[in-house]
């Protein structure tokens, strides 16, 4: 499957941003969707994940209750709400497909090639 993303770019501290993600090609499978971010210096990190169904979502403890992971009602659209934005959260924003729902990057074999998002103090 092929992944796009959009939506990135500089907000303030404390303001919100919505990520895009468009899937294309293998999208009569089932698949799960995740976002992962890598800030510069930084490894890619697990930000938040959703089943095909949308009735399982997982978070890194960084943005629970400020991040919202949806999928959209094709399936083929996957959204990260981001809200109460830090500086700690600029990095490169990864959108990614895997065969399961998990938090483990090396499980996704798709990926976007990721957005920017910059947050201002």
């Amino acid at each position: 499957v092929q992944l796009v993303e959009s939506g990135g770019g500089l907000v303030q501290t404390g303001g919100s941003l919505r990520l895009s993600c468009a899937a294309s090609g293998r999208t009569s499978s089932p698949y799960a969707m995740g976002w992962f971010r890598q800030a510069p210096g930084k490894e890619r990190e697990f930000v938040a994940a959703i089943s095909w169904s949308g009735r399982t979502t997982y978070y890194a403890d960084s943005v629970k209750g400020r991040f919202t992971i949806s999928r959209g009602n094709a399936n083929t659209t996957s959204y990260l709400q981001m809200n109460s934005l830090k500086p700690e959260d600029t990095a490169v924003y990864y959108c990614a497909a895997s065969d399961r729902t998990t938090a483990s990057a090396t499980a996704y074999d798709s990926w976007g090639h990721g957005t920017q998002v910059t947050v201002s103090s």
